[in-house]
């Protein structure tokens, strides 16, 4: 899907109680899964034993980390997103919730969407408050779904 982009927060404001965007398909790989594994030094079984998952696993396939999933929200998002203005720059600021609804197994597809929730000032900037849901290419619920807080801090 095309990058929408949105002029500034008064762009923003328009859009609260919309979807706004969705990510392309992403594939989560087992090299990937490895990698968070030894980045993260979480190297259970579910995610990393191949041949153990085909048998021990009620998903038959080693599955993703919860957290590897959530970590691919900015990119995912950066593909649908992209808010233009007069920023000096954007953080993350957290999560007022979040669930991983189900499991993502190796080799699967994920996509970002994208509901605007919020727009509010705040001090030296504004924060935008995304209902992000992590979608399953071809489940029947998303993999995870996320209250997310982005500050954009003015120049």
């Amino acid at each position: 899907m095309a990058q929408r982009i949105i002029d500034g927060i008064q762009g923003l404001k328009g859009l609260i109680g919309q979807e706004v965007g969705a990510s392309d398909w992403f594939e989560v790989t087992q090299s990937r899964i490895n990698a968070f594994a030894d980045a993260t030094e979480d190297h259970q079984w579910i995610h990393v034993d191949v041949e153990r998952a085909k048998t021990d696993s009620p998903f038959h396939s080693t599955i993703a980390h919860g957290f590897l999933t959530l970590s691919l929200l900015p990119h995912l998002v950066s593909q649908a997103v992209k808010v233009q203005g007069d920023f000096k720059m954007g953080i993350n600021y957290g999560l007022n919730r979040l669930r991983f609804v189900s499991p993502v197994p190796s080799g699967s597809h994920v996509r970002a969407r994208l509901v605007l929730q919020a727009v509010e000032d705040v001090s030296g900037g504004f924060q935008i408050t995304w209902s992000a849901t992590c979608e399953i290419e071809g489940g029947t619920k998303p993999a995870l779904v996320a209250e997310w807080l982005v500050r954009y801090y003015s120049s």
